[in-house]
């Protein structure tokens, strides 16, 4: 298919198309839901088809088609560029000019996901059930997905880039219900990774839900009220991975900032003047880096052909960089940061996040805690809130604890950080070392795509949060 591929550059070129770009994709997935026990889904999919895009006359263009013959393709090209030269718009499309790349890579699995059984994959989700059972609770319900995908990408555009990769995933997602004492608990989270059957074998599924069964279990039964106004707070590398994803990298991808996704995923604080503003302490430093190794959210070109590197977004408190796609490059005057992404061929790439993380600092949890007279350690979030703007925000804590005269207490439940982004950085003082990555589906554009992305940071020491 990589002959099709390069064809419809071929033929866009020829019909006056000053930019083309396809990218031909293939993507074998398997999947399998337990839901208190049973298992209540599987499904086996293999997908495959074409993207395009084009400008002509400075308009944008975009199809896609499963259909892979060359006949049913001309088709939908000459379509689409009816459509284009019909189409009545003020924005005239501009791409930034970027070097053509020539590359083949892939992610290589130790354990091949292809050579796992639908029994192993499925005994592994019973284990942990039957472990999560084990727990002397009241658990109202489970739900355990886990999946793994092997996806082919051919790329080629007009600039002369051809890019083929072959990238393997594996993740599951849990939600956990328990009651005590009269009470329920909610626990979500998802685990992901790039590579075979041995990232599913390193989450240690059976073991890890006993032990967050067992936590929410103690929280609830021997959990008290958590104390109520301004106190500091340490923050679990699952609580500092979701701030930097929120509120740390979504204000600054430029087509949020420029107003594109206004109506669809939300806008942004950010306007394009605010490079080298100080918004927190010099502790605080967040990157979103595609080419993590085995990062969930890994890629070393992104999906208009530019390679990709670790962003600056916050460096040393100042803003430094915003994640940019070729469009709003050329709109900024610069170079794209590799930062387009789509989710299946049938969508057009936009600008997104990898790999989002605040750098890893000098201290020890431990020695974050200790600095801490009164306050509160969130070790992970049960849920989490925050406006279109990316300003307001609010995080309810699972597993978390009293601190006092820095040592750890009793559990406490629930508790509530209210705060705004303009305020959370500056009060963030110190950064741990125990960095952590933990993956996520991040949803953004509409139609909506749900793409792979870590949400990652160490422990993070915040001064002076309201707690109630």
């Amino acid at each position: 298919m990589q002959d099709l591929a390069e064809f419809t550059i071929k033929y866009l070129q020829k019909k006056g198309a000053s930019y083309a770009e396809a990218k031909y994709q293939e993507i074998e997935s398997n999947s399998f839901i337990i839901k208190n026990g049973s298992l209540d889904i599987s499904s086996f999919d293999i997908i495959k088809g074409i993207g395009v895009r084009f400008i002509l006359n400075k308009k944008l263009g975009f199809l896609s088609t499963n259909i892979l013959e060359k006949d049913a393709l001309i088709k939908q090209l000459e379509n689409s560029l009816k459509m284009a030269l019909k189409t009545k718009i003020s924005e005239k499309v501009e791409f930034s000019e970027e070097k053509a790349n020539r590359a083949n890579y892939e992610v290589k699995q130790k354990i091949k996901l292809s050579n796992v059984s639908t029994d192993e994959k499925i005994s592994i989700l019973m284990a942990a059930e039957k472990e999560m059972r084990s727990v002397d609770t009241k658990i109202e319900s489970t739900y355990i997905h886990l999946s793994d995908n092997e996806t082919l990408n051919y790329y080629v555009n007009s600039d002369g880039s051809k890019i083929q990769s072959k990238i393997p995933t594996a993740s599951f997602i849990y939600v956990i219900s328990v009651r005590e004492n009269g009470r329920t608990s909610q626990r979500y989270s998802e685990y992901g990774g790039g590579g075979g059957f041995e990232v599913v074998k390193n989450f240690k599924i059976p073991s890890l839900l006993k032990s967050e069964v067992e936590a929410m279990k103690n929280n609830l039964r021997y959990g008290k009220k958590p104390p109520q106004g301004v106190v500091d707070a340490v923050l679990g590398p699952q609580v500092s991975g979701i701030i930097a994803h929120e509120s740390g990298g979504h204000p600054y991808e430029a087509d949020r900032i420029f107003g594109r996704e206004a109506a669809q995923a939300g806008g942004s604080f950010v306007n394009k003047d605010m490079i080298g503003y100080k918004i927190g302490n010099e502790a605080v430093t967040i990157v979103d880096d595609p080419t993590v190794e085995n990062g969930y959210g890994f890629y070393l070109y992104d999906d208009e052909g530019v390679k990709a590197r670790r962003k600056y977004i916050i460096k040393n408190g100042a803003i430094t960089e915003f994640l940019h796609n070729r469009q709003t490059a050329k709109l900024m005057g610069l170079k794209s940061n590799g930062s387009a992404r789509s989710n299946a061929f049938d969508k057009e790439p936009i600008v997104r996040m990898s790999n989002t993380f605040f750098l890893p600092g000098g201290y020890t949890e431990e020695e974050l805690i200790e600095d801490v007279k009164l306050g509160v350690y969130i070790k992970n979030f049960m849920e989490w809130n925050i406006d279109d703007k990316r300003i307001n925000q609010k995080y309810v804590g699972s597993e978390c604890y009293l601190i006092e005269n820095g040592k750890i207490k009793n559990p406490i439940i629930a508790p509530k950080i209210e705060t705004t982004t303009f305020k959370l950085y500056p009060s963030i003082d110190a950064c741990g070392k125990n960095l952590e990555y933990h993956a996520g589906d991040c949803g953004k554009s509409d139609p909506l795509q749900g793409i792979p992305v870590i949400l990652g940071g160490p422990s993070i020491r915040v001064r002076r949060v309201k707690v109630s």
